[in-house]
């Protein structure tokens, strides 16, 4: 008989989130995080419904996908049998919100995994040239949606457990926990970036929105707990999204190209770094670690 090493790997072992499905927000490139999140779930059996907002992209240096070719490398890395869907929506509008909630749990009949990937780039600033119109526009996209779309989910959980949707607290009040629970009811991911590690320059308007989702990690993350659900926040370190790409940059590459070599690894993130940092903290393995803000980054935060 082959040794327990040797014998293949179950089911359950090579596909763990099978059963579940996720939400990411933000995938429209394949270049993107977004896009490297979806189908490592994907290939843990995930079922997987992706938001995107193509129109953000096409204004990018980096440009836009076609969205036919983004499902089919999603597609090309479920399980039989998986099921994807997919909606457009400018999450800087409060309304998108819940019709994209309501559309992703239609996908299986239920929701498991949130994934708060959406981000605002590009039209950002120094503090000599910040404008209130700046400031509002990546609070809304990068923060203000995260929190709502939480919300949304963390709502549809307390009704599911037969708790109240709704919970008027007053600071220093607890909503009341529902538990406890054998294992996590879902997952939530955010995403926040170096602004604790180092100077953000030109990126004060983006930056202050991912610096509130850091924050406010530990505060959401005790909260959800009282319906079981885990949230962790992940910063990615630099990753290249086609931004470092000759064809794709908008800026001077030489300084970078000379500096790589100096890296602990001669690199930048690739998009599936992150991702499987994600995916881990989604399954059943990762579930131990709750209300961290987590840098995955190859070493650059430490200089």
């Amino acid at each position: 008989m082959p040794s327990s090493a040797s014998a293949p790997s179950s089911a359950a072992e090579t596909r763990p989130l099978t059963g579940r499905t996720a939400l990411i927000t933000g995938v429209s490139r394949r270049r993107g995080i977004g896009y490297g999140v979806a189908t490592a779930l994907a290939a843990l059996g995930a079922d997987v419904f992706l938001h995107h907002y193509r129109p953000h992209d096409l204004a990018q240096p980096t440009g836009a996908d076609d969205l036919d070719e983004v499902r089919a490398g999603v597609r090309a890395v479920q399980a039989p049998g998986a099921r994807l869907g997919d909606r457009s929506a400018d999450l800087r509008a409060p309304d998108t919100i819940e019709p994209l909630l309501d559309a992703a749990t239609a996908l299986t009949g239920h929701l498991d995994i949130l994934v708060c990937n959406q981000a605002m780039s590009g039209t950002d600033g120094s503090i000599y040239d910040m404008t209130p119109d700046r400031l509002d526009a990546h609070w809304q996209a990068n923060a203000r949606a995260s929190l709502l779309l939480t919300a949304g989910f963390a709502r549809r959980r307390r009704r599911e457990l037969g708790g109240d949707d709704a919970v008027a607290a007053r600071p220093g009040d607890r909503g009341g926990s529902l538990g406890p629970f054998s294992a996590p009811t879902g997952h939530v991911i955010w995403m926040t970036s170096g602004q604790a590690h180092g100077a953000m320059r030109g990126e004060v308007a983006y930056a202050t929105s991912k610096a509130a989702l850091a924050g406010i990690t530990r505060t959401v993350a005790a909260e959800l707990l009282e319906v079981g659900l885990v949230l962790n926040t992940v910063d990615p370190g630099p990753v290249n999204t086609g931004y470092l790409d000759p064809e794709t940059t908008d800026r001077d590459l030489s300084e970078h190209l000379a500096w790589l070599p100096t890296t602990p690894f001669g690199r930048v993130g690739r998009i599936e770094d992150p991702a499987r940092l994600i995916a881990w903290l989604c399954s059943d393995a990762g579930s131990w670690v709750v209300g961290q803000v987590l840098t995955t980054d190859g070493g650059f935060s430490l200089g």
